[in-house]
């Protein structure tokens, strides 16, 4: 397949990855292909970990973070030290439409990306809450409406994506002033002050036997070495979900599943309403914290 100025070799495209919904590896390249336009300026100098299945996504998952010695070298990497200082990893980095092509081809149905890029890996360019429901769509939606009004006080503009499972992430650009540990300290924070709120509608509590039906806040991906699906990625479920980008108004309407966007679903909806994400600007944390303090 010619991509851009690259050429990529394909191979067993007719191999059936979700064998529920008859769809191909072949399929999950085409559809690489289609939305890389869109996909890689989330990508661009992060390095990834590669969720991959060589037989479909009902065989063994392969989950792997160094780049093979035998990728092409026209495909991007980056070396990072190890979150526990054993030395670094050199992850793979997909600067463009032919990378997203060629991982695909080596079944690569998710790659997973830092929240910080290469150049400055202990300062993310954006905070992510991802909001885990008990059961149903309905608390996420909700939480993230709540969560959406206490960043815009805070005076933190935010985008929200559905995770191609049954929660939403809802993104913070920042300015890569702070580092993770800040980034973190700050989510917790901010989650805080909605479960003071209602208490019996969210909850911070890691296990799941404590949260007792209330919306999980989860901030634990703000740390180093930490990754998030980026948007546009298809999940390996039935269905073959994507984690897609939302306009806030889409949250208006409680008929919204957050799994209703697809791997065949979503090139259409580029075409028809482009990406719906506006280009922020990262913030800097240092006035919300302060805000935030007021209103704790």
């Amino acid at each position: 397949m010619r991509v851009g100025r690259r050429t990529v070799d394909l191979s067993n495209t007719a191999k059936v990855f979700f064998p529920g919904d008859g769809l191909t590896k072949g399929d999950l390249v085409e559809y690489y292909e289609t939305v890389g336009p869109h996909m890689t300026p989330y990508l661009r100098g992060r390095p990834l970990s590669l969720e991959r299945y060589p037989d479909g996504i009902d065989a063994q998952q392969v989950f792997q973070q160094k780049a093979p010695e035998y990728f092409p070298d026209w495909i991007e990497t980056a070396a990072v030290d190890r979150a526990d200082g054993s030395g670094q990893v050199v992850h793979a980095v997909a600067r463009d439409t032919a990378t997203l092509v060629y991982l695909a081809n080596q079944a690569c149905i998710t790659p997973h990306a830092w929240l910080s890029r290469a150049d400055r890996p202990d300062n993310p360019d954006q905070l992510i809450f991802d909001l885990d429901p008990p059961d149903g769509f309905e608390a996420a939606r909700r939480g993230a409406l709540d969560l959406r009004a206490l960043l815009d006080d805070l005076g933190l503009p935010a985008v929200v994506k559905t995770t191609g499972g049954k929660g939403l992430h809802v993104h913070v650009p920042l300015d890569r002033r702070a580092d993770f540990d800040t980034v973190r300290a700050f989510a917790r924070q901010v989650a805080e002050v909605l479960v003071a709120r209602e208490p019996d509608r969210y909850t911070l509590e890691q296990r799941k036997a404590s949260r007792h039906g209330r919306l999980y806040l989860d901030i634990m991906r703000n740390g180093y070495g930490q990754t998030a699906v980026p948007p546009y990625v298809v999940r390996a479920r039935r269905g073959a979900p994507v984690a897609t980008p939302l306009d806030w108004s889409e949250l208006d309407d409680r008929k919204f599943r957050s799994d209703q966007h697809t791997l065949r679903t979503v090139p259409k909806r580029i075409d028809r309403d482009g990406d719906p994400w506006p280009h922020l600007r990262g913030r800097s944390l240092t006035k919300p914290r302060r805000r935030l303090e007021r209103t704790a």
